[in-house]
């Protein structure tokens, strides 16, 4: 039909300049984070950049015509194919939303958070939570003006958690939390309380190039393609990629190697999720990922259910050796398994233990609703985050640092992602018990170094799929069941119990 050629055509031409326009953005954002040198007017000029940057976007994002196309081809919805109605209503969702941000506040929000990121990076290496306090208010507050200009005025938080997971909202998390922590929280004890004792701080002084030699012998292994990748080296680990190209992060410490490792097969886990999207569509909602919990349930899914798999190790573990042979030489092949699955209290989240892990997000959504609701001050933050950490996990953390300034999320404006985490590690586990159903045969694919079925899986299932669906319906389209925590809490009984007797 002319109606639908004559408007659909220089709408995706629109969609894809502005896919452009962001990308770019994303570059200096990475570079800001990997490249750029540490002087005050490095920081200052690259915030004046990205902020002009998100300005131009802004308004290639909100033209007029964009919604003069978009309304001519509702009027014909009906004689739309499957997948242009998903591209005319994932760009009706963008412009609808975006056309309501001033551009000049998008720019100084850009700005401000470029600018947060640089103190934080400061305040944490000082432990100085209170030069950092000004700045988080700042975000706070430019966060809460955005979700005024939503009309998200009975509760702000929503809208934050609807960015990130669309449809989603405070209500659904708190439900599907409740039901996690009541049965978490006992097995978390059960596990601790075990006489079986293991630990992942046995290892010591792994030469931190042959741990970036293996690291990219494993990720490349399970299917991230170099040709059109890349992985560096950044103060907290993050993924940015498109069906193009791909860059991830990892950091290293030579007492720590199963950080690197799993934090690099984590954020490959990301990138083999943009990689895997159709390339065809790139730029279009067709070509994008539906948001961040499922985005997580891939990364956790590839660092956890695969990469602490006995299968898994079965294949790396005479590689490993022969890499590390004298670090690992006085290690047995169990206390190897029982130290990449130790589980323990660990004040920071990115190292904790697939158990304790899904505290950390439940206290860090506990904490942001509490500051989004105007029922926790900024300046109390570090003593709020202290005591609903020892009530969560039993401890208090030795420092601002390793406590409310650990994570990058609130330097960079992410309010609302930290539970994305959790749904991640969700829909991960209903994944994993669908796939294995599909493909028993995986653990022994593993187990000699192949890891294409378990990839082209999620390739044919979720990265082919694109933003066809939303969260909570691509994970009843997949599992044939509604997203719930009753699928994690079988996986971690069945791979955790075992190992603590």
């Amino acid at each position: 039909m002319k109606a639908i050629e004559d408007n659909y055509i220089p709408l995706t031409e629109q969609l894809k300049k502005i896919f452009y326009l962001f990308t770019s953005q994303w570059l200096l954002e990475w570079d800001q984070q990997v490249n750029l040198p540490g002087a005050e007017s490095c920081a200052k000029l690259r915030g004046a950049q990205i902020g002009a940057l998100a300005e131009t976007l802004h308004a290639a994002s909100t033209e007029e015509r964009i919604h003069t196309w978009l309304k001519a081809l509702e009027k014909h919805h009906d004689a739309l194919t499957p997948d242009q109605q998903v591209v005319v209503r994932e760009a009706r969702r963008d412009y609808d939303l975006k056309a309501k941000l001033p551009a000049d506040f998008v720019a100084k929000k850009k700005k401000a958070t470029s600018e947060a990121f640089h103190v934080w990076a400061e305040a944490r290496k000082n432990n100085d939570y209170a030069s950092f306090a000004p700045y988080l208010k700042r975000n706070i507050d430019l966060s809460l003006e955005e979700s005024a200009y939503q009309e998200f005025k009975d509760n702000p938080y929503d809208y934050w958690i609807d960015q990130f997971d669309p449809g989603l909202d405070t209500q659904t998390v708190d439900r599907l939390f409740a039901e996690l922590q009541e049965e978490l929280v006992p097995l978390v004890r059960q596990v601790l309380e075990s006489p079986q004792k293991t630990s992942s701080k046995i290892f010591k002084g792994f030469p931190v190039d042959t741990q970036r030699t293996f690291l990219k012998q494993v990720i490349e292994k399970i299917g991230f393609d170099f040709s059109r990748s890349r992985i560096d080296v950044a103060l907290h680990p993050f993924c940015i990629g498109n069906p193009s190209e791909c860059r991830i992060t990892t950091r290293f410490h030579e007492d720590h190697p199963l950080d690197s490792l799993f934090s690099s097969i984590h954020e490959a886990g990301h990138g083999l999720y943009e990689l895997g999207l159709p390339a065809e569509h790139e730029g279009t909602p067709l070509a994008q990922a539906v948001g961040s919990a499922v985005h997580e349930s891939q990364s956790r899914l590839w660092e956890n259910q695969v990469g602490r798999s006995r299968g898994f190790w079965k294949y790396w573990e005479p590689k490993y050796r022969e890499a590390f042979k004298d670090e690992l030489k006085d290690i047995d092949p169990e206390t190897l398994y029982r130290a990449i699955n130790a589980v323990d209290l660990n004040p920071i989240r990115v190292d904790s233990d697939e158990l304790t892990y899904n505290l950390h997000i439940i206290l860090r959504f506990t904490l942001e609703k509490q500051l989004f609701a105007g029922e926790l001050d900024v300046n109390d933050l570090p003593e709020a985050w202290n005591s609903l950490t020892e009530s969560l996990l039993g401890f208090t953390p030795p420092s601002d640092a390793q406590g409310c300034m650990q994570d990058i999320h609130w330097a960079w404006s992410c309010f609302g992602y930290f539970p994305s985490y959790c749904m991640g590690n969700m829909m991960a586990a209903q994944l994993w018990e669908t796939a294995n159903k599909a493909l028993p045969h995986l653990e022994d694919d593993f187990a000699q170094g192949d890891f294409s079925a378990m990839l082209g899986w999620l390739r044919q299932n979720i990265h082919s799929q694109g933003k066809r669906y939303r969260t909570l319906e691509l994970v009843e389209h997949v599992t044939g069941e509604s997203l719930s925590p009753k699928a994690l809490i079988r996986y971690l009984k069945e791979r955790y119990l075992p190992l603590y007797n």
